[in-house]
């Protein structure tokens, strides 16, 4: 198991846990059983059970601007990609993301 636990908030597929076997991932609709779930709602189930988060939404870090971190932020800039193309990318940069996660004083960590 590696150090990574991350909740995949609503515009992130689903499909990401099963390519990144290895990852711990929560898709956000595993929280509230397909329901709309806030941002914040997101955040806090993060920080309270020690996951961080991957987003498409900007919207993360505002609230990490304003709440700091933990949870930590990261955040995908690609642009239309698909959930294959967003795995192999998350993937070559295992080891960069593993670093991010220890280090206390960062809190995004933007994937273009």
């Amino acid at each position: 198991m590696r150090d990574i636990k991350l909740i995949a908030d609503e515009n992130v597929s689903w499909r990401i846990k099963k390519l990144l076997k290895d990852w711990d991932i929560l898709p956000v609709v595993s929280i509230l059983t397909n329901q709309r779930v806030s941002d914040h709602a997101i955040w806090k189930y993060a920080k309270a059970n020690n996951y961080h988060i991957l987003t498409f939404d900007e919207d993360f870090t505002a609230i990490q601007n304003l709440l700091g971190s933990p949870p930590k932020i990261i955040w995908l800039r690609t642009g239309n990609l698909s959930t294959n193309e967003i795995a192999s990318k998350l993937l070559s940069l295992e080891t960069e993301i593993i670093s991010f996660l220890l280090d206390t004083e960062l809190g995004v960590f933007e994937i273009t």
